[in-house]
């Protein structure tokens, strides 16, 4: 297709891969009620390491034995943050596991400032005050106390957070698509170890019940694939500001699916508090630059220059 074509593309992408991966708490929260974690984790990394290895055949042919380790790396990150999720996924309800989870893009800076000793500018900072207090008002209840699915979501976004810092370590110079490949390969192992030891196999009249069916391959086919596919490409041909506001959206389409087809209840405090850490997102993400005016004497000079 053309440049102009994919341009055109690139942001219905970016709303369908937010949209897809906001979805799948609500469907998450359906599977987790009927196989256990592990399991659940198993086979949709399994699947999703499959489909992509089909899609990208052709790039098999780059593979060097350093992607085994770096794909290991990544993939403990990942399958650390999803299982932590998921167990947290039910104690809790979708809506909120999709808005805590989010926490992870404000986290993000202050790994960098840990692991890579770059100080978080003022934005990164507002970001955390609001998403601190957005936090808040999500987790606590009129007791004051926090319920243990609310506190392991905020963990799992520790471990999304890291996995992305540990991804901008071993990613440079590799093919993205088998990098994660890898990491989703690396990622069903880990599961299948867990799994073996520590949950009993399911029935397989459950693992073929047609609901279960539906909900895997919805996890597999398009929250693993699709939407991963729809977020590079659509990255690749959007600016860097419009696609980390459109993929915030994720949280917002995790609460509106959750109320719409699961029943979850929001009351005006839980939308405050999810008002509150998605302004924290776009912030950290973003720094407001799309609030910003664009200077048009400097397009003009840069436009020239290419």
């Amino acid at each position: 297709m053309s440049a102009a074509v994919m341009r055109r593309l690139a942001k219905p992408m970016l709303f369908a891969a937010a949209f897809i991966w906001g979805s799948s708490f609500f469907i998450m929260k359906g599977a987790v009620d009927v196989i256990p974690t592990f399991y659940l984790l198993a086979i949709r990394f399994t699947g999703g390491a499959a489909l992509l290895s089909l899609v990208f055949f052709r790039k098999w042919r780059m593979v060097t034995r350093d992607y085994l380790w770096r794909g290991a790396i990544i993939g403990g990150f990942l399958f650390l943050a999803y299982s932590i999720q998921t167990f947290g996924l039910a104690e809790t309800t979708p809506s909120k596991n999709a808005f805590l989870t989010a926490v992870y893009c404000v986290i993000v800076p202050f790994l960098y400032w840990l692991f890579a000793h770059r100080r978080p500018d003022r934005y990164n900072i507002l970001a955390a005050v609001l998403c601190v207090t957005g936090v808040g008002l999500v987790s606590l209840n009129d007791a004051l106390s926090v319920n243990r699915g609310d506190v392991l979501t905020l963990i799992c976004a520790v471990f999304y957070a890291a996995h992305i810092v540990a991804v901008a370590k071993v990613s440079p110079g590799k093919d993205i698509y088998l990098l994660t490949i890898f990491q989703f390969f690396w990622a069903a192992v880990y599961a299948w170890v867990c799994g073996l030891l520590f949950q009993d196999f399911p029935p397989a009249a459950t693992l073929l019940s047609a609901d279960l069916l539906i909900q895997m391959a919805y996890l597999v086919v398009m929250a693993t694939t699709v939407a991963l596919l729809f977020q590079n490409v659509g990255q690749v041909w959007s600016d860097p500001a419009s696609a980390a506001v459109i993929l915030s959206l994720e949280s917002v389409f995790g609460v509106l699916c959750s109320v719409l087809f699961y029943g979850d209840p929001v009351t005006p405090r839980l939308l405050a508090g999810f008002a509150l850490i998605f302004v924290a997102v776009v912030c950290s993400e973003t720094k407001f630059s799309f609030l910003r005016p664009k200077r048009v004497g400097a397009e003009k000079v840069n436009g020239g220059a290419s």
